[in-house]
Parts: C-alpha cells; sequence; structure tokens
C-alpha cells in the first residue's frame, strides 16, 4: 500500500473517530473554534479534491471507474451537484500541462492559494470566476492579474454576493467608458439556461443576451406580448401578432385582460414556441422523431387524470395538460405492434431505425438506456444492443435500445468499454443493461433515472401488498402520443 493511500485509510478512520465523539464536556468557545477549525478543514480538503480530480483528466482515469467523460465521472462517482462548474474551478486553480509537457502556472493562483489555505470556500471561488469571466478582452495582463488578486484578498472577508458587488466596481474601473468590451467579449458572456422543474413542475428560464437577441426579443414582446394577446385564460383571445387582428376584438380582449408584463411575456413566449414547432420550422425529423411534443403515459393515468407524463426530452407534464394538448390535436391513431403495417424488423435492409422503432423504444426505456444517464430520449442514438451492426447485428426492435451518443461510441471490445445484454428475469426483464467487460456476466444494470414511477408503483406494492383475496388489477399499458396540429400517434408497448 503507497503512503497516499495509506494515509487516506487512516483519514477515513480518524474521520470515524471523530463523528463517534462529542462536545458536551467542553466550555462555549471551543465549541465555536471546533466548528471553525472543522470547516477550515473542509475549505483546505476542496483544494485537494481539485487536485485529485486534475489527476484524474490528465490520466484519464475516469475510464478505470466505469464513466465515459470526466464530467460523468464527477457526476455520478464523486457526487458533485454542478459538474461543469467544478471542472471549470479546477481549470482555473490548477496547475494545468502545456502541449509540451510542462506545467503552467494557475489562471487565479491567488484564489488558489486562499482555497489551499481554508480562509474561502468553494462558493467564494465560483463569485471570483465569474468576475473574472467578465474582464473584457482587452484589458492587458497586467490588470487582469491584479484583479484577481484583489478579489481574492475580499474573498477572504466578503460573502460571495458581496464578491459580484466589488467585482461590478473593479469592472468599471478596468473600462470606465465601456470601450473596452467588443463583440468577443459579448459572444463569451451570453448564455440562456432551462433550469430543472420544480415541485409544481414549473422552471426557471435564465438567461444573458447580445444586444441583436434582445432586439429581437423586444420586437416580439411589443406584438405578441401586447394586452389582450395570445391569453390562454380568454378563448377569445387573438392568437400570434396583433397586426392580423380584429382591433374592436383585440381592444375587448386588453380590456378583459388582468396578467401582469411577465405573464404576458411568458405567454407570448409560447405562443411564439407554438408557431415555431407547429409551423414546420423545425423541420420534418430530429433523431428520427417528429419535432413535437411526444409523451409516455399508461391508460390507467388516462383513466384516472392522476400522475405525471414523461416527454421525449425529458419534461414532465401533468395529466390536465396532457388532455388539453390532445384534445387540441387532429388525432390518428396507430398502435406499433407486430399485427399492423408499421415494420419493426427490419434485419439487414437498414441500419438506421425507423420512427416506430423509436417510438417503441421511448415506451419501453423513456431515455438513455445506460445506468445512471440523465440523458432524454430525444438526444439519444438508437444502439444495436444485441449485436453491433458491424458484426452483423439487425435492426430489429427487440434487439435495439436507446443510448446518448458517448456511451453509445463507450460499447466495445477493450477492457475499459462497455457491453449491453438483454436482461431475462426480474422487474427489468426484456430491457438491456450494461456491464464493463471487466465485470462478471451477470453484473447488469439497467437505467431507472427515467422510470422512477415505475420503482414507486414497485416500492408501494412491496410495502402494500395487495389482498390475496382481490384479483390482480390488469397490467397498465405504455404509451406514447405525439401532438399537437399533426398526426397523434399513440405506441403501446
Amino acid at each position: 500500500m503507497s503512503d497516499l493511500v495509506a494515509k487516506y485509510v487512516a483519514l477515513q478512520s480518524l474521520v470515524a473517530e471523530i463523528a463517534a465523539e462529542t462536545s458536551d464536556a467542553h466550555d462555549d468557545e471551543t465549541v465555536a473554534q471546533l466548528a471553525i477549525d472543522h470547516h477550515t478543514v473542509v475549505r483546505q480538503f476542496e483544494s485537494i479534491g481539485n487536485q485529485r480530480i486534475l489527476e484524474v483528466s490528465d490520466r484519464d482515469a475516469h475510464k478505470a471507474a466505469g464513466c465515459v467523460t470526466v464530467t460523468e465521472f464527477l457526476q455520478t462517482k464523486l457526487r458533485i451537484t454542478h459538474p461543469k462548474k467544478g471542472l471549470q474551478a479546477v481549470q482555473a486553480l490548477e496547475p494545468l500541462l502545456a502541449m509540451t509537457g510542462e506545467k503552467l502556472s494557475p489562471l487565479c493562483p491567488n484564489t488558489a492559494r486562499e482555497l489551499a489555505a481554508g480562509t474561502i470556500g468553494p462558493d467564494h471561488v465560483h463569485a471570483v470566476l465569474d468576475v473574472m469571466k467578465k474582464i473584457p478582452s482587452a484589458v492587458d495582463v497586467e490588470q487582469r492579474a491584479r484583479a484577481e488578486e484583489v478579489l481574492a484578498e475580499f474573498a477572504t472577508t466578503l460573502t460571495p454576493k458581496e464578491i459580484t458587488a466589488a467585482g461590478v466596481r473593479i469592472l468599471a474601473h478596468l473600462d470606465p467608458d465601456g470601450i473596452l468590451t467588443d463583440d468577443r467579449d459579448r459572444a463569451r458572456n451570453r448564455k440562456l439556461n432551462l433550469g430543472c422543474q420544480d415541485s409544481q413542475l414549473m422552471s426557471k428560464l435564465t438567461a444573458t443576451l447580445d444586444p441583436i437577441t434582445r432586439a429581437l426579443f423586444d420586437v416580439v414582446l411589443a406584438k405578441w406580448a401586447a394586452p389582450g394577446m395570445n391569453n390562454p385564460d380568454d378563448d377569445k383571445s387573438p392568437k400570434g401578432d396583433h397586426g392580423d387582428a380584429d382591433p374592436e376584438l383585440l381592444k375587448q380582449a386588453a380590456d378583459r385582460d388582468y396578467r401582469s408584463q411577465s405573464q404576458r411575456n411568458h405567454d407570448a413566449f409560447t405562443a411564439l414556441l407554438d408557431a415555431a414547432v407547429n409551423g414546420g420550422v423545425l423541420g420534418g425529423s430530429h433523431r428520427g422523431l417528429p419535432p413535437q411534443i411526444i409523451v409516455s403515459i399508461t391508460d390507467a393515468q388516462l383513466r384516472e387524470h392522476a400522475s405525471v407524463a414523461r416527454t421525449a426530452t425529458g419534461s414532465d407534464l401533468p395529466i390536465s395538460d396532457v388532455v388539453k394538448l390532445a384534445a387540441e390535436a387532429q388525432p390518428h391513431l396507430a398502435v406499433f405492434s407486430d399485427v399492423t403495417n408499421e415494420p419493426l424488423f427490419f434485419g439487414r435492409g437498414r441500419r438506421l431505425a425507423s420512427q416506430a422503432q423509436r417510438l417503441m423504444a421511448f415506451a419501453q426505456y423513456k431515455g438513455c438506456s445506460k445506468d445512471d444517464c440523465t440523458t432524454p430520449f430525444a438526444h439519444t442514438e438508437m444502439h444495436h444492443a444485441e449485436t453491433d451492426w458491424a458484426d452483423g447485428g439487425l435492426t430489429d426492435s427487440p434487439h435495439m435500445a436507446p443510448a446518448c451518443g458517448r456511451h453509445n461510441r463507450a460499447v466495445g471490445p477493450e477492457p475499459h468499454q462497455w457491453s449491453t445484454e438483454k436482461i431475462t428475469d426480474g422487474p427489468d426483464k426484456g430491457r438491456y443493461g450494461w456491464r464493463r467487460n471487466t465485470d462478471p456476466p451477470d453484473q447488469l444494470r439497467a437505467n431507472h433515472v427515467h422510470r422512477i414511477d415505475e420503482l414507486l408503483q414497485r416500492h408501494s406494492r412491496e410495502v402494500d401488498p395487495p389482498c390475496p383475496e382481490r384479483s390482480e388489477p390488469t397490467p397498465a399499458r405504455s404509451f406514447d402520443i405525439v401532438w399537437p396540429r399533426a398526426p397523434l400517434y399513440l405506441a403501446a408497448s
């Protein structure tokens, strides 16, 4: 056992001993100091952890842990909530290797020093890095270095929010007239982020728009977010823009419109997206699927109007919205099975899966089939899971499974690569599982991330099994539905 491995073993033992102790016998001053010392050590270990991550990245050691990318390693093995931000901190604070092999100085050496000393934490680091990213490219190296030094000094006494406020003053000092900021800076700082859905299935959209995008959005809001326009609570509200609306009808709709400006902006954005999805702007196909809303629900959910439905892009919709959208569609029902005209078996006749095959796969998997992968179905490829196409695999629905691009490319014969096999028993029977080539053949792992509802139902049955006198309920079938203003496809699994 190496010294470093032995020290980590000793550290884990020491942590267990500390966790078993209490501070009951100490006075208040000592208790407070113990808390300070504890969190100082935690911050110091954040710096050491960055060094470990850099070592994993430099040596591609994430593959030995069964991860295809370093980001996946941070997310699944290190349980880091925001892996990309974590990698950005590593790249800014640690000495990276140049193309010639020598170590470079950290981009933010003073911030790295304070983190290693435990005087600042990761939130302070991210606040400093956010300010540094906003410094114009035209600012010279010496001024940039001085700004980082000042920010690192501020971080030892200020909160992350106060660092951001101080950063505004520093940016104003570096570019008082705003003449240094150019198109490169605006292009570097543009962003639009869609947050996760909360308990009410609502999502937060945050954006930093460049001037052209802002000007275009202003034009859209001026027309589509006008009072009375695109009001979902008013059946007589004009849709689209008010250029073609009857002036009298628009005036009456505006008088009935009690929405705030923010709500009108939201509804205008919804109308704009609806026009793009259903106006042919997105083309006829995306990865073999129609570029429209596709959801997976069971007939029991439709019947009971309960639970939520998962879309192919990874969003959740309340069943009430599912019913509302389905009512607005022009329904055409096509149940894809071996008794219909939809071909699900192509053999060697073609390599790419058909739309029907992808809809069937969505009903079964909901997303990438690789365990712990969060990629939604709309961003996956159809993987020849039984036998690779190059090795004679068949393009038949029972022999394929969805896989995101990076995991599809991770399948192969090398020791660090993966294999896929069909699971033959248990709750995942019929689905394909994944295992590393160095794992025993029986260690197949299915992905449950996209099928949380099934796990909850299974757990509910285990905790509260049905009464033996009652007959077993009919299993609910799973469907895929595509809408609106297009054929409504229903695929039963």
